[in-house]
Order: C-alpha cells, then sequence, then structure tokens
C-alpha cells in the first residue's frame, strides 16, 4: 500500500552506506518515477545530473574547495565532509530545476514540481531497499561552476543513494490533527 511506502520513506545519510554499487538500470528506474511528478501547464522543470565513480570524487573536491574559498571561518571537519559524503555515495544526482523560458507560471511552482520529483525518486528507492538523502548546501548555487548549466536552470541540490547495511528506524510525526483545521 502506498501509505505504507510513504510512511517507510526515511533520510539514509552517506556515512551510513556500504561499499554495493547502484546498477544504471536502477538508477534509470529511480529517474523515471521523478518524471512521472505532477507539473502545472506541462513544464516538467527537473533536470538530472547522475554521477557516479570519478565524477562523484570531483564533485566532493570541487565542494570542499568552494567552501573554503567563500567561508570566512571554515571548518576543517566540514571541509572534509565534503570531500567524504560523494566517495561514498553508491550514486548521485544532481537535482535542477529549469525555469519555463516564458514564465507561464511562478517561480515557485516549478521549484515544488521538481521537489515533487524529488520525492517521487525517494519513494521508488524505499521500494527497492536503497537509502537516499536529498543535501541541499548552499554551495548549489556555485554549481555553473562544476557543469555547465542552461540558462534559467538552477541546482537545488544533491540526491545522494546508497545501500545500507543499518536498520532503519521508525518515524515519528505528531498527530495531523494537531494540523489540521475543518472549516464548515
Amino acid at each position: 500500500m502506498i501509505l505504507d511506502l510513504i510512511k517507510n520513506r526515511r533520510s539514509v545519510f552517506p556515512a551510513q552506506y556500504n561499499d554495493k554499487p547502484i546498477a544504471k538500470a536502477d538508477i534509470e528506474k529511480i529517474l523515471e518515477a521523478a518524471n512521472w511528478a505532477p507539473t502545472h501547464k506541462k513544464t516538467e522543470p527537473w533536470r538530472f545530473r547522475v554521477l557516479q565513480g570519478e565524477s562523484q570524487e570531483k564533485l566532493g573536491l570541487f565542494l570542499s574547495l568552494k567552501y573554503l574559498e567563500i567561508d570566512p571561518n571554515p571548518k576543517e571537519f566540514k571541509a572534509k565532509k565534503l570531500i567524504e559524503n560523494p566517495k561514498r555515495a553508491g550514486a548521485i544526482i544532481a537535482i535542477c530545476m529549469q525555469r519555463d523560458p516564458a514564465q507561464s507560471i511562478p517561480e515557485w511552482e516549478e521549484v515544488a514540481a521538481t521537489a515533487m520529483a524529488v520525492q517521487n525518486m525517494w519513494l521508488c528507492c524505499t521500494d527497492m531497499g536503497i537509502g537516499c538523502y536529498w543535501s541541499s548546501p548552499g554551495l548549489v548555487k556555485h554549481m555553473n561552476d562544476f557543469f555547465e548549466m542552461n540558462q534559467g536552470e538552477a541546482c537545488l541540490g544533491f540526491f545522494y543513494m546508497g545501500y545500507t547495511d543499518e536498520a532503519i528506524p521508525d518515524g515519528q510525526r505528531t498527530p495531523i490533527a494537531d494540523k489540521v483545521v475543518w472549516m464548515d
């Protein structure tokens, strides 16, 4: 049942991943799930770049060096984490949003559609037993220095994926009744 899948979705972080690779066919399935997200006026704003192997290491080095360059008080542990996390993942998908050139709908709707595409990927990963996590560091605004981006395209973060041997804890939520007002 879809509700069970939704309730079992969790953030699984790179430090939890093992070395098991993610097959290209599995990544393609995850991306196909993303492609079926709702989209106002059918703009389909989601764009993705898949990083595996050497490109992951290059991403980590780029993020770490950019952090050291722009942060007035860089922390050594953060610079190291920026290098290490990409190498731990089985794959990373850069999450980008391509703004409708006609700007026929508000930008927030394009961002929301892209976020729904990521939710579809997350649910697909959950179903496939792949841990994942959407990281959105401030450094994403510099991604046009790492890979070519189109006019009107923005990077919204990184979707880290990997298998884990760890037990994933149950999630906790406060009751929905505390968040709903019924209007007559």
